[in-house]
């Protein structure tokens, strides 16, 4: 039998993915399986917030892709807008200390790193040392059970996701989101078995990304031990409703 873990607290993280200014998701990382929501990504903050997000995940896809910010002006914007009233993480192409110093005094409640994280520890390591473990994240992004970055490409090397978690926390990192990008803006579930071998590695917080749909998606990964969880597309498209969602969480503690 499966043990069952119920985390003290979880939160629900609308994503906020952008593309030239836009509110877009993608199909499994893919640019070339785009749908465009809106554009206006602040407006989108605001009735996410307005539904009862604690937090926002806005990620600059480009600058994930490129490697280096891309959309800091809509993002400057979504924290001005809502910075006051909810917390917003912000990823993508943050990929050295002064990219990362720039969103954390722009307003950013926390930041997550990828790329340079698995190939470095001890880059986050500086990073939790200048700025404390609870303003960095780091995405944890895994096909065929490897952690990778590079904007998801398809040749981009990895490291086993379980040992990369495991040397970033001995860097001091404790807060790791995990997509798992076979499942990412295909609404076919989360990958529970993922989620249940990396919780019980004990080694931080594990916040899930990928596939979720429905409520009993959330309090799915809320079972096996996950922190939160990160939807995007069910949220769009209606599939699932925030404020529902939300109230289902705390409806099961």
């Amino acid at each position: 039998m499966v043990a069952r873990y119920v985390t003290r607290t979880f939160d629900i993280l609308p994503a906020i993915d952008l593309r030239d200014g836009r509110v877009v998701r993608l199909e499994q990382g893919d640019f070339g399986r785009e749908t465009t929501f809106s554009d206006d990504p602040v407006g989108v903050a605001r009735t996410f917030v307005d539904d009862g997000a604690r937090w926002l995940h806005v990620v600059d896809l480009e600058g994930a892709r490129f490697g280096t910010p891309r959309q800091a002006g809509s993002i400057a914007a979504i924290v001005a807008a809502v910075g006051e009233r909810t917390s917003v993480e912000v990823a993508g192409g943050l990929r050295d200390e002064a990219s990362v110093a720039t969103v954390l005094d722009g307003g950013a409640t926390r930041v997550v790193v990828g790329t340079s994280a698995i190939r470095n520890p001890a880059f986050a390591g500086r990073l939790i040392a200048l700025h404390g473990a609870d303003r960095i994240a780091v995405a944890i992004d895994v096909r065929d059970g490897f952690a990778i970055g590079h904007g998801w490409a398809i040749d981009a090397g990895g490291v086993d996701a379980a040992d990369a978690i495991a040397q970033l926390a001995d860097h001091g990192v404790t807060t790791f989101e995990v997509t798992a990008i076979e499942r990412d803006g295909l609404l076919a579930g989360p990958d529970l078995p993922l989620y249940q071998r990396l919780v019980a590695l004990d080694r931080g917080t594990i916040v899930a990304s990928g596939g979720v749909a429905t409520i009993a998606d959330v309090l799915a990964v809320r079972s096996v031990g996950c922190s939160g969880a990160i939807i995007g597309r069910a949220l769009y498209q209606g599939h699932l409703q925030l404020a529902a969602a939300i109230a289902a969480t705390r409806d099961s503690d």
